[in-house]
């Protein structure tokens, strides 16, 4: 059984990579930063380099060992394409992946012009979800490279919100999370922010997660929009289920 996540929308977390750098407003106040320093001090030898990019080719094959079929998520600590992770190193996580079928795999990146630039060289597996993070509307293009890439599945992560994100191309998008900001200095998410994704999601036919308020009590705030909860998922995690 991998890490059991407390994310959502996944059962699971991999991480054969640690460590990472700020490169959007969204990084700012990184979950996983304050994680990896409070597990470096805690004294766990995974986080002796603390936040610093580290490859953990011990874990690679965990996956393989998880009888039960599950959702994993990739890196919830890292990004799978850090400028500084090797493509041999890349390819080796998507071949545990492409082994371990039973399992759906979800990863995310910021980096989208890396995950464009090594798209030719990558045969992707079936039961790997490709998603793109996205914070404000001045980080869209990342969509753009997303629905290039071949990648069977691909979503979005709007997490943390930061600001409006109005007339998204959706076309070749197979899912939408949204999420506000949670933690110490938690920015703020305006309800209007979320309900204009979700109206474009509805439009365009999407499934539309919507993840959490966010603020500094995080569970206070819970997860209803407009007197419901929407936790769709892709059509294609049905087939599989």
């Amino acid at each position: 059984m991998g890490q059991h996540s407390s994310i959502e929308w996944t059962e699971s977390t991999w991480n054969p990579l640690t460590g990472c750098t700020k490169i959007s407003p969204g990084c700012k106040n990184c979950y996983a930063e304050r994680m990896a320093h409070r597990l470096k001090a805690m004294g766990q030898e995974k986080y002796r380099n603390g936040f610093e990019l580290t490859m953990h080719e011990y874990v690679l094959e965990d996956p393989l060992h998880w009888k039960k079929p599950q959702m994993i998520f990739v890196n919830s600590m890292s990004d799978l394409f850090h400028e500084d992770v090797p493509v041999e190193f890349i390819q080796r996580t998507l071949d545990v992946m492409r082994q371990a079928d039973w399992h759906t795999f979800q990863v995310l990146t910021k980096r989208s012009e890396r995950l464009l630039e090594i798209d030719p060289e990558i045969d992707w597996p079936e039961n790997v979800w490709m998603g793109v993070s996205v914070e404000n509307q001045e980080y869209t293009f990342r969509i753009d490279h997303l629905r290039q890439i071949h990648a069977q599945t691909r979503f979005l992560s709007l997490e943390p919100l930061l600001g409006p994100i109005t007339k998204m191309n959706l076309d070749k998008i197979h899912w939408v999370i949204v999420g506000g900001e949670s933690g110490p200095g938690a920015r703020p998410m305006e309800k209007i922010w979320v309900t204009a994704i979700r109206n474009q999601c509805l439009h365009s036919d999407v499934p539309f997660f919507f993840k959490q308020w966010g603020g500094v009590r995080k569970k206070k705030n819970g997860r209803v929009l407009e007197g419901r909860t929407w936790s769709e998922m892709p059509a294609l995690a049905f087939q599989a289920a």
